[in-house]
C-alpha cells in the first residue's frame, strides 16, 4: 500500500502563507492579520452537501464577523466555477455568499494545509477547518468526511471558547456556551495545590484540580 504523504499543519503552528484567486478578486493569508479567520475546505462547487454548508456559513456570516473572525473558503474548482455557483445560490435560495472562496485548481494551497486526502480521494479537499487566530497560528483543526455537513454553530461556539481562553486565562469544559462557568486553570506545583486546598470553595469545586469560575456550577451535568 502507498503511504499516505498528506502533511497536515499542527495546532499551534503558523498558518503556512498564500496567494490565491478568488470570487472575490486575489487575496492573500496576511490579508487577515489582526483577525480570527475560519478557514475551510469543500469538496466541490454544485454538491448537495456542500451548497448547505455555504448557505449556512452565509446566514451566520455576521455572527462571526461580530467576534472580529472572518470566513474564507476553498476548493480545488476554477473561479468562474465558483463565481457561477454563488451566483446560482443567489439566484436559487436568494443567499448572498458575504466572503471569499478560493480557486485552488492545482492544488498548492490544498496540499498545503493537508486539505487532500489520499486515502479518500485525491482529487478533491475534504471537509477541513482550520481556526486560526490574529497572530496568524492554527488554533483548531477539524475534519469531516464528504458524507457529512459540518455544525456550523459549533464552529462559532469554538471561536467564542478560543476567545474566551485567550482573553481570560481560563478553559472551557464540555458543553460549554457564552455565559456558562469556565474552569480555573489547574495547579501546576504542589505548593500552588496547596494554596488552592487552603481557599477551596465547596460550590464551585469538585476536588482541587477541577473549580469553576462560578458558584454553585453543577458539575454533575458533565
Amino acid at each position: 500500500m502507498e503511504e499516505n504523504t498528506t502533511n497536515m499543519p499542527m495546532l499551534n503552528s503558523d498558518a503556512p502563507r498564500f496567494t490565491a484567486d478568488s470570487t472575490f478578486g486575489p487575496l492573500k493569508l496576511t490579508d487577515y492579520m489582526g483577525k480570527w479567520l475560519v478557514f475551510f475546505s469543500h469538496p466541490g462547487d454544485y454538491t448537495p452537501v456542500c451548497t448547505t454548508e455555504i448557505i449556512s456559513f452565509s446566514k451566520m456570516n455576521n455572527e462571526f464577523e461580530k467576534r472580529n473572525c472572518k470566513l474564507l473558503g476553498l476548493s480545488v474548482d476554477s473561479n468562474p466555477s465558483h463565481i457561477a455557483w454563488v451566483n446560482d445560490m443567489e439566484k436559487n435560495a436568494g443567499v448572498s455568499v458575504p466572503f471569499p472562496i478560493i480557486a485552488d485548481c492545482n492544488k498548492d494551497i490544498a496540499n498545503m494545509y493537508g486539505m487532500v486526502n489520499d486515502m479518500h480521494d485525491d482529487t478533491k479537499t475534504v471537509r477541513n477547518v482550520y481556526i486560526i487566530d490574529p497572530n496568524q497560528t492554527i488554533r483548531c483543526v477539524l475534519i469531516y468526511p464528504a458524507t457529512n455537513g459540518r455544525n456550523i454553530t459549533e464552529i462559532l461556539r469554538m471561536v467564542d471558547a478560543l476567545q474566551m481562553a485567550d482573553n481570560e486565562g481560563v478553559a472551557t469544559p464540555a458543553n460549554w456556551v457564552p455565559g456558562s462557568a469556565t474552569i480555573v486553570p489547574s495547579p501546576k506545583n504542589y505548593i500552588e495545590l496547596m494554596e488552592k486546598m487552603k481557599t477551596n470553595n465547596s460550590n464551585n469545586c469538585m476536588d482541587w484540580y477541577l473549580c469553576f469560575n462560578k458558584e454553585n456550577s453543577d458539575i454533575r451535568r458533565w
